[in-house]
């Protein structure tokens, strides 16, 4: 839509503005109802997959193996989201949002499945776990966000949680990147070597140290934007409950 003409009224700038700031349509709206709906059923079942793996093993190693193949499916379902923002149905960042659907996809597919040695690790559980909750709470948020029935404990939960969740996360994924390195180095994992026709080469190893390096200048701004908002959306309900 093309900015309003000089000298136009200001109620065509109004009705203008109103349109702009209408949001996705009733089919739309549906959809996303739908779609969040599958998504916090989906990580529900990776959380009772955990723990009934948990309780007949009677140990929290080697948990990922019994929800390998929901979580590839449901990780990989959220790549839904960038296409859902770039249609403008969901008024997020492209940008943003394909930047954390994409790190996801790739620690679990280019890391933790094409390293099987790294599978057992300790610290894929971690990040699997912090996954999981974040998830729900988050997709659990958007459900009722989208029906305008938003309980408080589910939006304090979404902006509460994410203070012990993303460090967790964050650290169970560089852990596990970390473990993968020598076995990159040592198979050649994805790297091109010279020569060849193209004359192009790749190195995954020092793709994936990276990797962990951009982790030091962009987890402090996440953080801290999350830090940001929850001041922002809880602040005044906390502010509320003083008065009253």
């Amino acid at each position: 839509m093309s900015a309003p003409a000089m000298g136009t009224s200001k109620t065509a700038h109004s009705d203008s503005s109103n349109k702009r700031k209408k949001g996705p349509g009733t089919l739309a709206i549906a959809y996303l109802v739908i779609y969040n709906v599958v998504m916090t059923a989906g990580w529900l079942v990776i959380a009772v997959g955990l723990v009934r793996a948990y309780l007949a093993r009677g140990s929290y190693h080697g948990l990922y193996y019994s929800i390998e193949k929901p979580l590839k499916f449901f990780q990989t379902g959220a790549l839904l989201e960038i296409l859902h923002c770039a249609m403008g149905i969901v008024p997020s960042s492209v940008v943003l949002t394909g930047f954390q659907v994409m790190s996801r996809v790739f620690l679990t597919w280019a890391v933790t499945h094409s390293v099987r040695e790294v599978q057992s690790e300790d610290s894929v559980l971690l990040f699997v776990v912090a996954w999981t909750v974040t998830e729900i709470i988050r997709y659990s948020f958007y459900t009722f966000s989208l029906l305008n029935h938003l309980p408080y404990l589910i939006k304090w939960a979404r902006y509460t949680f994410f203070i012990v969740l993303y460090p967790m996360g964050v650290s169970g994924e560089l852990l596990t990147i970390y473990a993968a390195l020598p076995y990159v180095q040592k198979t050649g994992l994805y790297s091109i070597t010279l020569p060849n026709k193209y004359n192009f080469s790749f190195d995954y190893h020092t793709f994936l140290i990276l990797i962990m390096i951009s982790y030091i200048p962009l987890f402090p701004q996440l953080y801290f934007h999350m830090m940001r908002q929850r001041k922002k959306v809880l602040g005044h309900m906390d502010e509320y409950s003083k008065v009253e």
